[in-house]
């Protein structure tokens, strides 16, 4: 008789794999609502915009959540709820967290410092997880103006 514990590693390491494939699966989704709500409220896509990159803020989520830009990139967060508000902390940047953005409201920030930088939703973050990544890359293309 062959012994059950391959076939038991086997699960245990799929049944471990799920959650995380699940949670990529919601935040993608979720996000695709957050774009679907923009083009509702602005009537274009959020690539559209010139001379920013936009991040959505939605159901106490940045949309995406983790981006790299080049140097020098405005980056505009826009509140796409219905009646949540939202701030922006850029952690260790040494500024001040920002107003409130409510809903159909935004907020933008230029990034004038390489490397990756973390970026806190003020009233969200501890409560909500609403934590997001903006990685500044010195070698990329500047944007256009």
């Amino acid at each position: 008789m062959q012994s059950l514990k391959p076939l038991f590693t086997a699960l245990l390491i799929c049944g471990t794999a799920l959650p995380v494939v699940a949670k990529d699966v919601d935040k993608t989704k979720l996000c695709g609502e957050a774009e679907d709500r923009y083009v509702e409220l602005f009537g274009h896509p959020s690539a559209d915009e010139e001379g920013v990159t936009v991040v959505t803020m939605y159901k106490y989520n940045f949309c995406p959540e983790e981006l790299t830009v080049p140097l020098g990139t405005t980056v505009r967060w826009v509140n796409v709820d219905k009646r949540t508000s939202h701030s922006v902390i850029v952690k260790d940047s040494g500024e001040p967290e920002s107003d409130r953005a409510f809903p159909e409201e935004f907020i933008e920030f230029t990034f004038l410092t390489d490397g990756p930088q973390d970026i806190l939703c003020g009233p969200h973050w501890e409560t909500r997880n609403m934590i997001g990544r903006v990685t500044v890359d010195a070698t990329l293309a500047p944007p256009k103006e």
